[in-house]
């Protein structure tokens, strides 16, 4: 129970983010969280080191690399002219990086894109006078629902396509969950319209202008590594087209990304400074608090005291939705999975799993990871942020209409 008071102390502080004149950081809550369960004993410490993801604080590390690089070099204000350059309204900012950042986060993982698109999407609001928060959801939004329809998309469809044993997993993702996610990405526009109307009434045309380039070597390495990243998806998708193929972890790709500037460049050091530590520090924390409520198994006996079949629409929907916001979308799958399995749930039962663990991203902050990567990002680079409520007032509408669509294509 003491862990479920540390969660529910979590959440309380990501509403009100302040104690007298103190505000607190996302990072310092969740740490805070975190020491409290170590503290009072819900968890040891050979536990809690344990129940950290190494793997994932490594991709963390080495994508914040390249980003850092990309950004530190001008590089990637350059590219980003490129991709929006074309763009004149609000409206064709907001769709572009909706399915930009939407389609490519389905290949390069929701958490690439959160890392790489939080730089961007506050230069363009800075750029064209618009609300952060404002393209700050949109970009997370976009990266949420994006990646509903690959198996490379987020770490849970990975897992549920390979524990599911899923043949020629890539086409079957995309054949089942393609249509629905267009859908949800206007879907997701249409309410950014509604919520954000005035951003929507500007009269003059947005101008852009192509960013200079600050270090062209650091820019050639920083080109030479998202070649690296890009190269390295291709690769693992064609892989996945083969039947029991050879998979090429995400993270031996993102490392090798991460290699060019850290080994050739002359601001290495300059660059691991840089690293975002901050939110590095918040998943580890967030892995142990998680860990401790797991071990309580209040969640797993819940689960079993559901009053319908594990296997339907229902029950998948509203578990996955709604303990991805306790447990974390991947345990929660972790969770599932197993249960299912022994059901006899298949393929069509999986793709429900895979929707409704990754839209719930678009619930709450703490829904997915890439939320709090993005806000961590944008808290540290800009002090801009997205409140608790602000994000739930969007999401709660966005994710009853997304879990709906995915429901009518899905049953």
């Amino acid at each position: 129970m003491i862990s479920f008071v540390a969660l529910g102390f979590v959440f309380v502080m990501m509403m009100v983010r302040r104690l007298g004149n103190f505000r607190f950081d996302l990072w310092q809550i969740m740490g805070l969280g975190a020491l409290f369960v170590l503290l009072t004993g819900q968890i040891s410490p050979l536990e809690a080191l344990q129940a950290i993801n190494w793997e994932v604080m490594f991709f963390l590390a080495t994508m914040f690399v390249v980003g850092s690089a990309m950004e530190e070099s001008g590089y990637l204000s350059h590219v980003t002219y490129e991709v929006f350059k074309r763009t004149k309204t609000t409206d064709g900012l907001v769709l572009t990086i909706l399915f930009v950042m939407g389609i490519g986060s389905a290949f390069l993982m929701n958490d690439t894109l959160a890392i790489v698109g939080t730089p961007v999407v506050l230069h363009l609001a800075k750029k064209h006078h618009l609300r952060p928060s404002f393209l700050l959801l949109t970009l997370a939004f976009a990266v949420t629902i994006g990646s509903v329809m690959s198996p490379l998309g987020n770490p849970q469809n990975f897992l549920i396509a390979s524990e599911g044993k899923i043949a020629f997993s890539l086409v079957t993702f995309v054949r089942f969950l393609a249509l629905p996610t267009i859908v949800n990405l206007l879907i997701a526009y249409l309410l950014l319209r509604l919520f954000y109307w005035r951003e929507f009434r500007r009269e003059e045309a947005l101008t852009h202008s192509q960013e200079p380039i600050h270090d062209h070597q650091m820019a050639g390495l920083s080109r030479l590594s998202l070649w690296v990243l890009l190269g390295g998806v291709l690769v693992k998708i064609l892989l996945s087209l083969v039947p029991h193929g050879p998979d090429v972890p995400l993270l031996s790709i993102t490392a090798l990304a991460s290699l060019p500037p850290l080994l050739s460049g002359k601001k290495r050091f300059s660059l691991l400074k840089r690293l975002d530590w901050h939110t590095l520090l918040f998943f580890a924390s967030m892995f142990i608090l998680m860990r401790s409520v797991w071990n309580t198994g209040y969640f797993q006996e819940w689960l079993t005291r559901l009053p319908f079949s594990p296997t339907s629409w229902e029950a998948i929907g509203v578990v996955s939705v709604l303990g991805s916001q306790i447990l974390s979308n991947v345990p929660l799958v972790a969770l599932y999975l197993p249960m299912l399995l022994s059901a006899g749930g298949g393929v069509k039962e999986f793709m429900i799993l895979a929707a409704g663990s990754t839209i719930a991203g678009n619930l709450t902050i703490l829904g997915a990871a890439s939320n709090v990567i993005i806000l961590q990002n944008a808290e540290k680079r800009a002090k801009e942020t997205v409140s608790f409520w602000e994000f739930v007032r969007i999401g709660l509408p966005l994710t009853v209409l997304n879990v709906v669509i995915y429901g009518l294509f899905l049953r």
